[in-house]
C-alpha cells in the first residue's frame, strides 16, 4: 500500500508542473538538450546507498518526462545500485528513454595504505566495482570526495592511488575522475589541492568533474581553470545554492561559452535542497533552466 501511495504521488507531482495541456507522457517528446541528473538531488525519495525509501521507477520517469536524458547513479554498494543488481538498473533506467551515464562511488584509503603506499586490497574493491558499473553501462565513474589529507606526501599518494583506479577503468573502457568541492582548493603546506592533483594525475587516466558552485564557493573562476587546465574537465556538476539559477553568483553564462576550452563532454545537474520542500518542482526547473539558457548547446557529447 506504501509504495502504491508513493508511486501515485511522484506521478501527481510530475503532471502539476507539466505545461497546461501537456501530458506525463508526451512532456520528454520532441527537441530538448542532453542534461543529465545527479540522483543525490532526489535522495529524498529514492534514498541512498542501497537503502531505498521508495520505488524509484516513477521517480525515474517523472525526470526523464522533464526531459532529462541521462543520470548520475550514487548508491553503489555490494555490487548493487540503489539496492538492485546493475543489469536491471540499467534496463529500469532505459525503459524510461534515459541512460546511465555516471556514478559516484569511492573507497577511501585506510591510514595504513597511504602510510605505505600499498593499494592492492583497495584495488580489488576497484576491479568488482568497475565490473558491475559496466554491466550498468556506465561510461563515467566519478570519485565524489576524499578523506581530508594534511601533507603533499599524503596527496602524492592519493594522486598515484587514482592513477592506479584509472587505469583499471580505462582498460575496461570506462573513463576514471574526481568531482570537487570547496575545500580542494585550500592550500595543503604551500600548495591549493586541486592544482596539485591536475598537476600529479596522468591526464590519460584521471578526468575532472568541476562543480561549478563549489568551485565558486572556494573562492576560485571556473572558467580561470579551464584556461589554466584545458581538456582535463570532461564533465561539470551544474549546481546553484539550490534551484541553478537560484542565487545569481554563478556565472554560468561564462562556464558554458568555455565549455569547448574545458573538454566538457556531458553536463549533470546536482541540486542540494529545494527552494519549495519540494523535490520534483526545483529539479524541474532546473533543467527548464538549461533547456531555455541560450548559451547552452544541445549536446556536448564528442
Amino acid at each position: 500500500m506504501k509504495r502504491k501511495l508513493f508511486t501515485a504521488v511522484c506521478f501527481l507531482l510530475a503532471a502539476a508542473m507539466l505545461p497546461s495541456g501537456a501530458s506525463a507522457a508526451g512532456a520528454g517528446k520532441g527537441p530538448k538538450k542532453e542534461v543529465g541528473i545527479q540522483l543525490y538531488s532526489v535522495r529524498s525519495l529514492i534514498g541512498v546507498f542501497g537503502k531505498s525509501e521508495g520505488d524509484y521507477k516513477p521517480v525515474l520517469q517523472a525526470l526523464a518526462d522533464m526531459g532529462y536524458t541521462f543520470v548520475e547513479a550514487a548508491s553503489y554498494k555490494d555490487g548493487l545500485l540503489y539496492g538492485t543488481p546493475p543489469q536491471q538498473f540499467r534496463r529500469d533506467v532505459e525503459a524510461t528513454g534515459m541512460k546511465v551515464l555516471s556514478t559516484h562511488c569511492t573507497l577511501n584509503l585506510s591510514d595504513k595504505q597511504l602510510a605505505t603506499g600499498d593499494f592492492t586490497e583497495a584495488l580489488k574493491w576497484w576491479d568488482e566495482c568497475i565490473a558491475a558499473h559496466k554491466a550498468a553501462g556506465v561510461e563515467y565513474i566519478v570519485v565524489p570526495s576524499m578523506r581530508r589529507i594534511e601533507t603533499l606526501d599524503g596527496l602524492a599518494t592519493y594522486c598515484r592511488y587514482f592513477n592506479e583506479v584509472g587505469a583499471r577503468c580505462k582498460a575496461a573502457g570506462i573513463k576514471f575522475g574526481y568531482h570537487n568541492h570547496s575545500r580542494e582548493f585550500e592550500k595543503v603546506e604551500d600548495r591549493v589541492m586541486l592544482d596539485y592533483m591536475l598537476e600529479n594525475t596522468d591526464p590519460d587516466k584521471v578526468f575532472f568533474q568541476m562543480d561549478v558552485y563549489w568551485t565558486v564557493m572556494g573562492q576560485a573562476s571556473p572558467v580561470d581553470y579551464f584556461t589554466k587546465y584545458p581538456g582535463r574537465f570532461r564533465l561539470l556538476h551544474i549546481k546553484d545554492r539550490r534551484e541553478v539559477g537560484q542565487s545569481g553568483m554563478v556565472g554560468y553564462d561564462a562556464i558554458f561559452r568555455n565549455a569547448a576550452t574545458a573538454g566538457v563532454e556531458n553536463i549533470i545537474v546536482e541540486m542540494e535542497g529545494s527552494s519549495y520542500g519540494d523535490v520534483l518542482r526545483s529539479v524541474r526547473e532546473c533543467v527548464d533552466y538549461l533547456n531555455e539558457a541560450p548559451f547552452v548547446e544541445a549536446s556536448y557529447a564528442k
